[in-house]
């Protein structure tokens, strides 16, 4: 049996052949992580579209009143390969030429993503789907964050089990998706540095999200990397954790931890580690955040406000999900195998 993080994780093993520990290139030749839309499944998404038109808002829309019937089956796939495959899944296929209203991108969206889990809140005022797009936010704006300004995001991941982003428009130049897989990266620090890896294995500070405003709570604690019941999970957001360590009331962060967290990071910097791609429009991409890390490049948009880079995303809770260790329950309210968790509270 794998030990938990706080039992001393670092001498479990985990098994170094799983789908989801691929290293760069690795994940375009050795997985079938793309998925081609047929024309069937072009008809099925039209209906099932036409089916939630009468609905006051793309929040209501379920798997329920969003009937898929042969592609259902392709996304539970998704899921499960998400899940215990390499942890990346891209569909292809929609036409972005087709004349869609944002309405009509956001229903689709949202119908078809139903199909893979549930949404959670992305913010305190409880939206589900959230555009990133340049909102032009000064840099002290407290309701600036990362996916609405233009700039490059260092490698991260959100709070919920799988996230998920339709491309509606691409920016002028730049604003390329990075991915990396942070099993690889385990097992590689793992090799080269265990002294780290213990590091990483201990919690640290999370500062409140400045748009998290539900949350009671000013901080909590989390690993980097985790081994519970048998399961790997890692999470990190750096600047949360640099906020944390930099208010009042906590402990400085220690040189140690720093150095840490910069290996991981240099580490998925590495072109050995990460892979990199363009998302074309009509492209959905879904990422398990428990096995990735992913970053955004920096993009130059155009001025015209119809055609600024435009991406929807969406947080999902899966019910294939694996147990956490306890250490992540403030921050995702629950941990348990398949139960509904991450996502943001509503203020109230």
């Amino acid at each position: 049996m794998l030990r938990d993080c706080d039992q001393g994780a670092m001498n479990a093993k985990i098994n170094v052949d799983h789908p989801s520990a691929w290293r760069g290139q690795e994940l375009l030749v050795k997985h079938g992580w793309i998925t081609q839309l047929s024309d069937d499944h072009l008809a099925e998404l039209k209906v099932a579209v036409a089916a939630v038109q009468g609905l006051a808002s793309c929040d209501e829309i379920t798997a329920a009143c969003f009937p898929l019937p042969t592609l259902s089956g392709v996304l539970q796939g998704i899921r499960d390969s998400l899940e215990n495959g390499p942890g990346v899944a891209l569909i292809r296929g929609l036409d972005p030429k087709r004349a869609r209203t944002e309405d009509g991108w956001r229903r689709l969206f949202m119908g078809l993503a139903s199909h893979i889990g549930t949404p959670v809140s992305q913010s305190a005022s409880g939206e589900i789907l959230f555009s990133v797009r340049d909102a032009g936010f000064a840099d002290d704006d407290p309701r600036a964050r990362g996916p609405n300004t233009r700039k490059q995001l260092t490698y991260h991941t959100d709070r919920c089990d799988v996230i998920g982003f339709c491309c509606v428009r691409q920016a002028k130049s730049g604003g390329e998706s990075f991915i990396v897989s942070s099993m690889a990266l385990y097992l590689e620090i793992q090799k080269l540095r265990p002294d780290l890896l213990a590091v990483l294995e201990q919690p640290y500070y999370y500062a409140r999200h400045n748009v998290d405003h539900g949350n009671q709570k000013p901080w909590c604690r989390q690993p980097i990397f985790s081994i519970h019941e048998g399961h790997f999970a890692s999470n990190m957001l750096r600047t949360l954790i640099d906020r944390a360590y930099a208010m009042p009331e906590l402990p400085d962060m220690t040189g140690v931890q720093k150095e840490a967290l910069d290996y991981v990071q240099e580490l998925a910097h590495n072109p050995r580690f990460h892979v990199s791609f363009m998302q074309r429009p009509g492209d959905i991409l879904f990422l398990n955040n428990w096995v990735t890390l992913h970053r955004r490049s920096e993009f130059e948009d155009y001025a015209e406000p119809e055609r600024k880079r435009h991406l929807l995303r969406v947080w999902l809770s899966v019910p294939n999900s694996r147990p956490l260790h306890p250490l992540f329950k403030d921050n995702y309210g629950a941990t348990g195998a398949g139960e509904i968790r991450g996502g943001m509270r509503k203020a109230q």
